[in-house]
């Protein structure tokens, strides 16, 4: 059983990041495109115990085959940042794992797209999310705190204030705000 260890910032731009990580040498992983899909049971027991179940399919921008994963995620741990057990396995087709999760009795809450490029640092992972109707954040997430503080540090984000809310939280409360509603996409005006 893994734990997620994560700092969360919003930015303005990716630029000056993308820059920061250049310079200190992190290696770029890649870019993808993502579809999630956040499931819970129709009377909402997952999201009040503060879990989550997500179905991921990650298209790599530059080409290759699509991957598909399964991922249950614990209620947050207490401490400075984000902490929660994760679960992951990887799957063959998105569509079909839905169809059985829905016939298992769970029902699809939220879909939303994330633009994801992905750098190593060290021993972390420095994430550069883009959200339709949220904007631009960094995750970083490593094997301790300490690990993700200085990342942070390096890639000269250490003023900013972490994010403790997910993704899912913050698109539902722009949603309810907004009555954007609960599938959130690229549009054809926004680049992917």
């Amino acid at each position: 059983m893994a734990t997620e260890i994560e700092a969360k910032l919003r930015v303005t731009s990716h630029d000056p990041v993308r820059a920061a990580l250049a310079e200190i040498g992190a290696e770029p992983v890649g870019s993808v495109l993502e579809t999630n899909h956040i499931l819970d049971g129709a009377d909402g027991s997952l999201h009040a115990r503060g879990a989550a179940l997500r179905v991921r399919a990650s298209r790599p921008l530059g080409g290759g085959p699509e991957r598909v994963t399964l991922t249950y995620k614990g209620a947050v741990e207490p401490g400075r940042l984000k902490r929660r057990q994760e679960i992951e396995v990887g799957v063959a087709a998105a569509a079909e794992l839905l169809e059985l999760l829905q016939h298992l009795g769970y029902v699809q809450v939220l879909e939303f797209e994330k633009r994801r490029d992905s750098f190593r640092l060290g021993g972390c992972r420095v994430e550069l999310d883009r959200l339709p109707r949220l904007g631009c954040f960094v995750e970083i997430e490593g094997p301790d705190e300490e690990a993700v503080r200085q990342a942070q540090l390096r890639v000269g984000l250490g003023h900013l204030a972490h994010i403790p809310a997910s993704y899912v939280s913050l698109l539902i409360d722009h949603g309810e705000r907004t009555g954007s509603g609960r599938c959130v996409r690229f549009t054809g005006r926004e680049s992917v």
